[in-house]
């Protein structure tokens, strides 16, 4: 007990002297040190040790503890540190909170990502149509990969028959629009993003407008007539295009990106399929796990694609078969007389 009191003694001293904390805490480290080094050397039975109470192994079991706060806290600075001075630009948005760089640790330390990619990510727009099977993996994966703003636009209402995929919505919020739905769920993942719902469907007057606000689109939509629409928008906006389609136990996704020398969607796709060649998950059915697998890799090439790292879908359409567990890549190009992106120029890079 009393070498506590010294302890609060020193630290209250420290204080009032208003001497540096690592001054305070190298005192303190000293007093533990002498504390230990009684225990271990003393007699047994010397008065001294007995007064410490005669036992080594709590205070051990205390020094290991603060080491391992003060290491933790060491860590949350040098990674404050990394994500603000590794930003290339001024940052609008704001320098990351303690409890950000606490959330996102794991992927500061990855080397692909580190605090740079973080700042892109925070200060990344990235859209998203639907949030149905696809969008809500999608969503709830930018969001917790701390996206700063993400917009999802969808006209549809939860229905009890969309809960077997659509992890985002809940039973409680049946008949909510479902971008009021998956906006509470991602607000209650991640309360340091934006998000922006708008509950209307996507028509072709307003799309160019609002693709403009936004850095990169993703696609979850459930028809051919969404998809070419957003193909369209997305060319003439010049941003890139993660689109991705499921069926009963079959995935597609690549990303459709013509101003930086990928294919667009209509180059692979310039026709509509025959009615009943593709039909909707309604009629045909979907596994309910597989727009998971398909709208967490959705978010996955969108990480990439903002943060640079590793080399994304452009140009390349992943297909996953889950029935079989099997999963294959096809080399895209584009194509020269494509009524949709034909007469684009490359930008050059990536």
């Amino acid at each position: 007990m009393s070498v506590l009191l010294i302890a609060a003694a020193l630290g209250a001293l420290g204080l009032i002297l208003r001497l540096p904390g690592r001054m305070i805490l190298a005192m303190l480290g000293l007093l533990w040190a002498g504390v230990m080094l009684a225990l271990l050397l003393l007699p047994e039975g010397n008065a001294m040790r007995a007064a410490l109470g005669d036992d080594w192994r709590p205070w051990a079991a205390l020094g290991v503890a603060l080491a391992a706060g003060l290491s933790y806290r060491g860590l949350l600075v040098r990674l404050r540190v990394m994500a603000e001075s590794s930003a290339a630009a001024p940052v609008s948005s704001g320098p990351f909170t303690e409890a950000e760089l606490d959330r996102y640790a794991r992927h500061i330390v990855l080397r692909e990502v580190g605090g740079m990619g973080q700042r892109r990510l925070k200060d990344a727009k990235v859209l998203v149509i639907g949030a149905g099977g696809l969008g809500s993996p999608a969503l709830l994966y930018l969001a917790a990969a701390g996206v700063g703003t993400i917009g999802v636009i969808d006209d549809d209402e939860v229905s009890n028959s969309n809960l077997q995929r659509q992890v985002i919505h809940t039973d409680a919020r049946i008949g909510q629009p479902k971008v009021f739905s998956a906006e509470a769920a991602m607000k209650a993942l991640n309360p340091f993003i934006a998000v922006k719902p708008y509950n209307r469907r996507l028509g072709e007057g307003e799309a160019a407008t609002l693709f403009a606000d936004y850095d990169l689109i993703l696609d979850g939509s459930d028809n051919f007539d969404t998809r070419y629409m957003v193909n369209a928008a997305a060319v003439a906006a010049k941003k890139p295009l993660i689109s991705a389609a499921i069926t009963q136990w079959e995935g597609q996704i690549s990303l459709y990106d013509p101003a930086r020398g990928a294919p667009c969607y209509a180059c692979i796709f310039p026709d509509r399929p025959a009615d009943g060649l593709a039909p909707a998950c309604a009629v045909a059915g979907v596994m309910g796990a597989l727009p998971g697998v398909v709208g967490s890799i959705m978010a996955v090439e969108a990480i990439k694609e903002i943060t640079g790292a590793g080399e994304g879908l452009r140009g390349r359409m992943l297909i996953y078969d889950a029935l079989y567990g099997d999963s294959r890549h096809i080399a895209l190009k584009r194509s020269p007389g494509c009524a949709v992106c034909g007469g684009v120029s490359d930008l050059g890079g990536h």
